[in-house]
């Protein structure tokens, strides 16, 4: 009998669908068969479409407009940069708290510093300035820089005010952005704008053309490894992970790799991640949050530092420093968590709302995130103060959260975001009143349909189809993350054998399962944080499960593993 471990993430009750439906018997399926239904799934039926899936263009070789960036407008942008590094102008590279917004600062400001431009990068502070391009922000550019140029990243797209207010001071903006824009566009010198890729994917491809026309080759541009920071930046700005967003992620995941940067190197090894096996979901759990958590706590430039250092010390020290903070961070977004879900309102509420002046601005998105995870409805969590308030919201499949909001956008002092998630500020007198309209809303949109959360599974296979050979087919399918989600497959009739709880406090279950067959596979599982789960199960029970396949790579050495996404009981024990 073969062993292997699953990794069980029991959630709350979900609907399965399954896509293909492959395996009407017991007869075993080929790991070719299987590949080839899963590209099916995903819309790959000509060979074309396929070896450009399994094998992305490198995005060196892409032209702008392959992800929607306008090639008159970014050849303004270029021009007007060109012109401002001849004559020494200085320029400011106003950046965002993000991650996403500090990769793109870091890329602009590090190819046009390259370049002896007259250049610094400047990070608002989420209190102080608050989001995007503004006369709080702006104000202190001058005070510190006086510059003559401005070139946002990652925000900007609906700053008609700011930009009119820096003209007036005779400061030029160029816009460089990939939110969603207003009905008009801001009176900006230059705009470089997509919603295909990042904040950083933009900065990217912007930067690319700068130093090609100022070197005429692209020699440095690579190695300076500015790729790797559009990777970071896309992932963790949860782009979906297809098209160019694929070829920006699985070649900037080639970088990393083999970085050399300090601050990167540092980041890993405080983190306690392998460089050398660095994957998409490092990125987005693991590097990311530690990026972010100065942002949403303290000032970014910090993060901003760690990665354009050229010094291990301070990389080091700063590395430490964002650990010492993200780990503040967690708890923080756990007590305002536990606060919130005990405060929303959950009788027959398609929307879960919380607004409380105990709450910290820089974590109402992360809490709104879990509360659409655990009651899957969209969400809106609001840092009250005296006058005006931030606030997050996130949404549901099929639900354009920033669409909706913008249908009473008067009631918002600023307002952006994205299909999926939105931040804004609020008179706090006004907060009822969103609450209301928003509530009425949902009420005329979402049915009960949309809040039945529903797991769409590849195919339903048996844990004998499951090998090597299998699993080095789905690697392919790799960078996994949004919008290319790993292959998810359901396997029925699985018996349990044992279980019991096991870590600090009895937090996790471990598992003891076996296939339903003559010559069964016995299958060791650990379900992290869901040792209550324990009362639920009893020798004998049979479980259906959904679960992607996985190599865990841990001290050199390679384990097969199922990681479980969600988990039935379909038969109580009657042995």
């Amino acid at each position: 009998m073969r062993h292997v471990i699953i990794i069980l993430f029991i959630t709350m009750t979900k609907k399965w669908k399954i896509k293909t439906k492959l395996k009407p018997d017991n007869k075993r399926l080929t790991a070719d068969k299987i590949v080839e239904a899963l590209l099916k799934n995903r819309g790959l039926k000509t060979k074309k479409k396929r070896d450009k899936f399994l094998t992305p263009p490198n995005p060196y070789n892409l032209p702008p407009q392959a992800v929607g960036i306008k090639k008159r407008r970014l050849n303004k942008a270029v021009k007007r940069i060109k012109q401002a590094v001849e004559n020494q102008e200085t320029i400011v590279v106003y950046g965002d708290y993000d991650a996403d917004g500090i990769c793109a600062t870091a890329i602009v400001w590090e190819v046009l510093n390259s370049l002896q431009a007259q250049v610094f990068p400047f990070i608002p502070d989420r209190k102080d300035h608050g989001y995007g391009l503004n006369k709080q922000g702006l104000r202190e550019v001058i005070s510190k820089f006086d510059p003559q140029l401005v070139i946002t990243v990652d925000n900007g797209i609906v700053a008609h005010q700011p930009v009119k207010w820096a003209a007036g001071r005779k400061i030029e903006v160029i816009i460089t952005d990939h939110h969603q824009p207003g009905k008009k566009l801001p009176s900006a010198s230059a705009l470089v704008w997509s919603d295909q890729i990042s904040g950083a994917g933009v900065a990217w491809f912007l930067a690319r053309e700068v130093y090609q026309r100022f070197k005429k080759s692209l020699t440095g541009f690579k190695a300076g490894n500015y790729l790797e920071l559009a990777a970071i930046g896309t992932i963790t700005d949860v782009m979906p992970l297809i098209a160019v967003n694929r070829s920006l992620v699985k070649y900037g995941l080639q970088e990393l790799r083999k970085s050399q940067r300090p601050g990167l190197k540092s980041l890993c090894q405080q983190a306690g991640v392998c460089q050398q096996d660095i994957e998409a979901y490092h990125l987005g759990y693991v590097i990311g949050p530690r990026l972010n958590a100065m942002g949403r706590l303290k000032n970014a430039t910090d993060s901003l530092r760690l990665l354009c250092t050229n010094k291990k010390t301070r990389a080091d020290q700063l590395a430490a420093k964002l650990g010492l903070v993200n780990r503040r961070r967690q708890q923080l977004t756990e007590s305002t968590f536990n606060h919130a879900r005990s405060a929303v309102k959950m009788e027959a509420s398609k929307l879960l709302f919380s607004s409380h002046s105990s709450y910290n601005q820089g974590v109402v998105g992360l809490v709104a995130g879990k509360l659409v995870r655990e009651f899957y409805r969209p969400a809106v969590v609001i840092s009250q103060e005296k006058e005006y308030s931030k606030g997050s919201a996130r949404s549901i499949k099929g639900f354009n959260l920033i669409e909706s909001l913008r249908k009473f956008e008067e009631i918002f002092e600023d307002l952006g975001g994205h299909p999926m998630a939105a931040g804004f500020t609020i008179a706090t007198e006004k907060i009822g009143r969103l609450e209301k309209e928003l509530r009425q809303l949902l009420d005329q949109e979402l049915d009960d349909q949309h809040l039945q959360p529903i797991i769409e599974a590849d195919m339903e296979i048996g844990l004998e189809d499951i090998n090597w050979k299998l699993v080095k087919e789905l690697d392919k399918f790799a960078p996994f993350g949004a919008g290319n989600p790993q292959p998810l497959f359901i396997a029925r009739n699985i018996k349990v054998l044992n279980a019991r709880t096991v870590g600090r406090k009895d937090r996790h279950l471990k598992l003891r399962l076996a296939s339903n067959a003559s010559r069964p596979v016995i299958l060791e599982a650990i379900a992290f944080n869901q040792g209550d789960f324990l009362t639920k199960l009893s020798p004998g029970q049979l479980v259906d499960i959904c679960f992607v396949v996985y190599t865990n790579i841990w001290n050199g050495r390679k384990k097969l593993e199922l990681k479980i996404k969600d988990i039935k009981i379909t038969q109580k024990n009657n042995e």
